[in-house]
């Protein structure tokens, strides 16, 4: 975890950014991005530089011989904030916008329209210093804590209804689902590109042997990672999120995912996704074959349509879908759950508390697991109802010892110990026969038990006996106050 020390420092940043008259926190966040991006560059730039010494062999990094002055240990060190503050802005920034040149990356293109927005030297200065204070880029645990901490001020949900889902919630699926180094993965809502990150995270830490094998190396750098989003600056700060994590290229774009001009189908193994529960779209903005399987205007029954669309056979998804996908009575709700259930695999349902997503929305959400099989195959669907995952349900999300995380990632990678667990417990397993009789309703309290406690009263007479006699000690002692205050008088 990101330590007090170091969220002081950003905080100190963010309020230099806040006094100079940048206030919109998305503008804060990228302004921010780019130059920890620039000072980052750097660093893996001195390490190479150091490792080609050691070996003896040339080296030709991403500063040419004439551009050496634009990297940021030597800038910093200019003499006047002035000269730093044109360098940067003349210079440096150019620079990093062209540094994938005219090609096609995710890079290149949301870097063509960033500005570099910090209006005066001063403010450039202290903005610099304060960077410079930070950790290495190096220690990509803190780099992936500090990058967390800076997204979590982003403290209300964006114009289509998606907001930041807590890294915490990511890394548990991302741990449900095991990410192997031949998975090709997307997040056809991606955001800032939480689950891309944790996933290319999860790889270093569990298959750190694929960058050994020259096809999973290319493959990790080029063709496993993809995103789309409608929103540009997600997009520039997802882009730049997946660099600073180490992805080289991830296939980043701009794209309504539910619309005619997503062409994707059966091309990828792995979705990671919290789609935005928006409301409803017009039936003319949505492509006609996510329609056919359930016809709906509700974006979150369309997300789940175009997971089974895009995904190979065999594919697997962990989704995040609000309640009412769960048990909504309507006949697209109803489609789409029969189609998961009757078509493919439905593995598990994870219950998560209203207050997962505070301060930004009280919505109830749940976890989907499925496979795409094209040929059913669910049989005993597993239940979990998470109560707490280490945070306060209130809007101040402060740290609790309570937390069913490793717990829901040890029971399901253990499922046969569930069979004999009872429906009045924390997870348990429904066969699909049942979920067939409740017109596939997937809400755990139409399948939890609850065990009341047989409670024995005393008989009517006893009580009321009880209650006379302490209601003859009440008048006694009112009856000795007055005594007692009438002898003062």
């Amino acid at each position: 975890m990101i330590t007090g020390e170091i969220k002081n420092k950003v905080d100190k940043i963010w309020e230099t950014f806040w006094t100079g008259g940048i206030t919109n926190p998305l503008t804060v966040i990228e302004q921010f991005t780019y130059l920890l991006f620039i000072k980052s560059l750097d660093e893996a730039e001195t390490i190479k530089e150091k490792e080609a010494e050691v070996l003896g062999i040339p080296f030709e990094g991403i500063f040419p011989e004439d551009k050496q002055h634009l990297r940021w240990h030597r800038f910093k060190q200019l003499g006047s904030p002035e000269e730093m503050y044109r360098v940067v802005s003349d210079e440096v920034f150019p620079f990093i916008k062209n540094l994938h040149g005219k090609d096609n990356s995710a890079y290149s293109k949301y870097m063509g329209d960033a500005m570099f927005l910090i209006p005066t030297a001063n403010m450039l200065a202290k903005i610099v210093e304060g960077i410079d204070n930070l950790p290495p880029a190096t220690d990509r645990d803190v780099q992936g804590d500090l990058y967390e901490y800076l997204l979590s001020k982003l403290s209300t949900s964006g114009t289509n209804g998606q907001f930041r889902t807590p890294r915490h919630i990511i890394q548990m699926m991302v741990e449900l689902m095991k990410p192997t180094p031949e998975d090709i993965i997307i997040d056809p809502a991606m955001g800032t590109a939480g689950f891309l990150v944790a996933a290319s995270e999860y790889l270093r830490k569990h298959h750190n042997d694929l960058f050994l094998v020259q096809g999973l190396k290319e493959h990790y750098h080029n063709t496993m990672f993809y995103g789309n989003d409608m929103d540009r600056t997600m997009l520039r700060i997802g882009a730049m999120n997946m660099m600073l994590h180490g992805v080289d290229n991830p296939n980043i774009d701009y794209r309504d995912s539910l619309s005619e001009i997503n062409k994707d189908k059966e091309k990828y193994t792995l979705v990671l996704a919290n789609p935005p529960f928006k409301g409803s779209l017009d039936y003319e903005a949505v492509s006609n074959d996510l329609l056919k399987i359930a016809k709906t205007k509700k974006t979150e029954l369309l997300f789940l349509s175009l997971f089974i669309r895009i995904l190979k056979p065999g594919g697997r998804a962990a989704v995040i879908v609000p309640d009412g996908v769960l048990f909504g009575s309507s006949k697209a709700h109803q489609a789409i759950r029969k189609e998961i259930i009757e078509n493919h695999k439905l593995q598990a349902v994870i219950s998560m508390p209203s207050g997962v997503f505070k301060p930004y929305a009280g919505v109830s959400t749940a976890v989907l697991v499925f496979t795409k099989t094209g040929a059913g195959g669910t049989d005993n669907v597993w239940f979990y109802d998470m109560k707490a995952d280490g945070f306060s349900l209130d809007d101040k999300r402060t740290q609790i010892e309570e937390n069913d995380i490793p717990d829901i990632i040890k029971r399901f990678n253990n499922l046969e110990a569930e069979k004999e667990r009872k429906r009045t417990e924390q997870s348990f397993f429904v066969p699909v026969e049942e979920l067939r009789e409740n017109d596939y309703d997937l809400s755990i309290n139409k399948y939890k038990e609850i065990e009341y406690e047989e409670v024995e009263y005393e008989e009517p007479l006893v009580i009321l006996k009880k209650i006379q006699s302490i209601e003859n000690e009440i008048n006694s002692g009112l009856n000795e106050l007055e005594a007692l205050l009438s002898e003062k008088l």
